[in-house]
């Protein structure tokens, strides 16, 4: 007992260490964080996803399942929210962009690497990869039915993903001098997307608490519940399980408030989602890492 929470513990401290650094630094000086999450998503994330996936041989049938799984998380924590938030009158565009595309970046991959070691990077940036191209996709299409997948061919990280499984397939490998630079660009992208999360999070507000709180509550319930629903028809080994579930629990991403203040859809709103969702995961994180390494 004791020492799975001291396991859990030194999970959970290193991430939220660094968020709660980018929050006290960004009340002392409030930075212009907009540049360097640009250089973050833009350049040293996609040297991240390339590394990940061209550093090791990719098995693509080993992370088939879990691919599935992502997918089913998503997608299904939008159908199980679609009524209740049908019956309880909330906006949907507004509700169920938050419950469904959560923070696999700022905060999924730092805790995988911490709960699970490098050597389960690989996975940590499929889900990633998945949660973002749905979110690009079919999030977009519930705010505007006019979304265009094929812009995503220019996203840097979807590049790097195609150039690393390009890579990986056709077992290229490179100079140790090159890689080292990429595994050091790629890792400045962990820190930094933690840090800036901490920053981000100074912007919103308790405005619609109650619709917040409600949030941080169903939106797990709802993931957790999906991979429940779904885990029998996979064949996920133990490791593959519990990185599922820590995704499934997964706050809400801090890009569901850009993306609700570039289409108008009551922002304000989606921030305070946003918010409590974040906070409610310092007591949701630990609950489903400790059910999830103990089981």
């Amino acid at each position: 007992m004791l020492e799975t929470t001291l396991r859990i513990f030194s999970i959970i401290f290193p991430v939220f260490a660094c968020a709660g650094l980018g929050a006290a630094y960004g009340y002392r000086h409030r930075p212009d964080m907009a540049v360097v999450n640009r250089l973050n998503m833009e350049f040293f994330a996609p040297f991240l996803v390339f590394w990940a996936l061209m550093d090791k041989p990719f098995d693509f049938l080993a992370f088939r399942d879990l691919a599935i799984g992502g997918v089913a998380v998503i997608l299904g924590s939008g159908l199980l929210l679609w009524p209740l938030g049908w019956l309880l009158r909330i906006n949907l565009k507004t509700f169920l962009p938050p419950m469904m595309f959560n923070n696999s970046g700022n905060m999924g991959i730092p805790l995988v690497l911490f709960a699970f070691g490098e050597q389960a990077l690989q996975a940590a940036v499929v889900l990633f990869i998945i949660e973002m191209v749905l979110h690009f996709t079919v999030g977009f299409y519930i705010l505007d039915h006019r979304t265009k997948p094929l812009r995503l061919l220019k996203m840097p990280m979807i590049q790097a993903t195609i150039l690393g499984l390009l890579f990986s397939s056709l077992h290229v490998t490179l100079p140790d001098a090159l890689a080292n630079t990429v595994k050091l660009l790629g890792q400045v992208s962990i820190p930094l997307l933690l840090f800036s999360l901490g920053v981000r999070l100074l912007d919103v507000n308790f405005r619609d608490w109650k619709l917040g709180t409600f949030g941080a509550i169903v939106g797990p319930a709802a993931g957790i519940a999906s991979v429940f629903l779904v885990s029998p028809l996979l064949t996920l080994d133990a490791n593959q399980h519990a990185q599922l579930l820590i995704f499934a629990a997964l706050p809400p991403a801090v890009l569901n408030v850009l993306v609700a203040e570039q289409y108008q859809q009551e922002p304000q709103r989606v921030a305070s989602i946003v918010l409590l969702g974040n906070l409610a995961s310092l007591i949701i994180i630990p609950a489903v890492l400790y059910f999830a390494l103990t089981h």
